[in-house]
């Protein structure tokens, strides 16, 4: 069993998750606020294209959700959005017409590629206050969490 008695580490440890967690809700609402207004879009959209972009041969549908970490009917329903306008097209799997497969049209790749570098330059102005040296540590150190955490 853990030991639940508080120690001045832990203590610091969750002061630095709640900052940890602030910062990134910063973020991610300063992105989300960047791409709705700059181009009349949303996070989970780009999201997806860029799960899209990665893939260029495309993904079935399914993979996209466990790639995003998102139900089926709410990778769904972006995609739907994304078809029809003109962005992204579905196709059955010849082996399995119950299979449907997913790719970025070349109009969505173009559109993307514009999307993506505005959102590294939103992400490089964010991480701004930040020398290339904490840059790294910063890296490091998430590194370090992730792999703690799988």
């Amino acid at each position: 069993m853990k030991d639940l008695t508080p120690s001045p580490l832990s203590k610091r440890r969750l002061k630095a998750w709640i900052g940890l967690l602030a910062v990134t809700r910063r973020a991610e609402s300063h992105l989300r606020e960047h791409l709705r207004v700059n181009h009349d879009t949303t996070l989970p959209r780009f999201d997806v294209m860029a799960a899209l972009f990665r893939r260029r041969d495309g993904l079935t549908m399914s993979e996209l959700s466990r790639m995003l970490l998102v139900s089926n009917g709410n990778a769904t329903a972006v995609v739907d959005r994304l078809e029809k306008d003109g962005l992204a097209k579905r196709t059955p799997l010849a082996t399995d017409r119950r299979t449907i497969h997913v790719a970025l049209t070349p109009a969505g790749a173009t559109l993307f590629e514009t999307l993506a570098a505005e959102h590294e330059a939103e992400v490089n102005s964010l991480f701004g206050p930040l020398t290339e040296a904490e840059v790294d540590t910063l890296s490091s150190l998430l590194r370090k969490l992730r792999k703690d955490a799988e």
